[in-house]
């Protein structure tokens, strides 16, 4: 690995440093068997939290370059793990026994909170940025809207399939993914049980871009930082960047070597093989590139400022691959630092290369 994986993170401006990302540190699973299924990071951005099918959790302190604590839950699984905004708690959804969710403190291994209330496998797990709420989608067709502070549900919508969720920037919108319906949909969180105020229909993009896997495959859903666009990722040839305002889209980004051989959130129950995954494709941090798994080995980049000019194809290709080592099947880039995180079996940490600076 490359010198200076235990130096401080640098917060250089991502333009300056894009292309100069490699990889820096690897964390080998010792079981070539176990797969990461989810990947966050804490508000500081100091720590990684790493889900994994071994029904373990790893935390990795990204500023030491090390890997900091194990913790277990055999007994009900663990997927779609997320920081809350205390320090060293954590919520994820349950694999097996039921399909709950579990408040977990991570300084003791011990659970703060069960929340129940889904009767099927629960599909996303999103934390409000503002607040101590958060939404959870689930196969048993609701969306459910929870608070830390109490076991039961503050809120819920019934929707067919709604197999991904997102809180927009201002915490005030949500959207809602359905991939057989090819639509999202956009609810003001104020008028909570009130309809959408506005519905994307996707049905068009698919044909075009994805017709092999269109209404599936399915595997994120994401607004930029500004909240102008929305981040529509597929395990296939690429992803949708759409228009937050009224859904148009702006570029499909495309990957040659296709896909990340990873079940989509609207799988289940969950197969074995191939594992779980919440997406391989991120936006950077200034909301300008999109960083994701090339389907091989390595991370590719696309700059969603590109110019288009008048009547182009809206295809947008990788301005740069970024070399490595590994599968990148979850792709993270950390909000408070130039440290990019990926993962398939084993944990690759990325920072950019000092020699390669313009």
């Amino acid at each position: 690995m490359a010198a200076g994986a235990n130096q401080a993170i640098p917060t250089a401006k991502i333009s300056d440093v894009i292309a100069t990302f490699r990889p820096t540190r690897l964390f080998k699973s010792g079981d070539s068997k176990t797969s990461v299924t989810s990947l966050d990071f804490d508000d500081s951005g100091e720590l990684a939290l790493i889900a994994r099918d071994d029904e373990t959790l790893q935390i990795y302190n990204c500023k030491e370059g090390k890997h900091a604590k194990e913790l277990k839950s055999q007994k009900y699984g663990v997927h779609l793990a997320r920081f809350t905004h205390h320090a060293q708690s954590i919520i994820y959804a349950s694999t097996k026994v039921d399909d709950g969710l579990r408040y977990l403190s991570s300084h003791d291994n011990s659970y703060i909170r069960y929340f129940r209330g889904h009767t099927s496998t629960v599909t996303s797990l999103a934390l409000s940025p503002a607040s101590d709420n958060f939404l959870s989608c689930s196969a048993d067709n609701t969306v459910k809207l929870w608070s830390l502070n109490s076991p039961n549900a503050q809120g819920e919508l019934k929707i067919h399939c709604p197999y991904l969720c997102a809180y927009d920037p201002s915490a005030t919108v949500i959207a809602v993914a359905s991939p057989p319906t090819q639509s999202i949909l956009l609810y003001d969180l104020r008028n909570y049980d009130k309809p959408p105020f506005a519905s994307f229909d996707t049905q068009s993009y698919e044909a075009r871009f994805t017709p092999k896997t269109a209404g599936r495959d399915w595997t994120k859903i994401e607004f930029s930082n500004d909240g102008k666009h929305i981040l529509l990722a597929t395990n296939g040839a690429g992803h949708f960047l759409l228009d937050a305002f009224d859904g148009a889209i702006r570029w499909f980004c495309h990957r040659a070597a296709g896909s990340t051989m990873r079940a989509s959130p609207g799988t289940h129950p969950p197969s074995a093989s191939p594992p779980a995954g919440q997406g391989d494709v991120c936006f950077s941090p200034d909301g300008r590139y999109l960083i994701g798994g090339s389907g091989q080995n390595g991370i590719l980049v696309w700059d969603t400022q590109t110019p288009r000019p008048a009547g182009a194809e809206k295809v947008l290709e990788p301005m740069t691959e970024l070399p490595g080592p590994k599968w990148a099947a979850i792709v993270a880039y950390n909000p408070r630092h130039n440290l990019i995180v990926s993962a398939d079996k084993d944990v690759m940490f990325w920072l950019p290369d000092p020699d390669l600076a313009p």
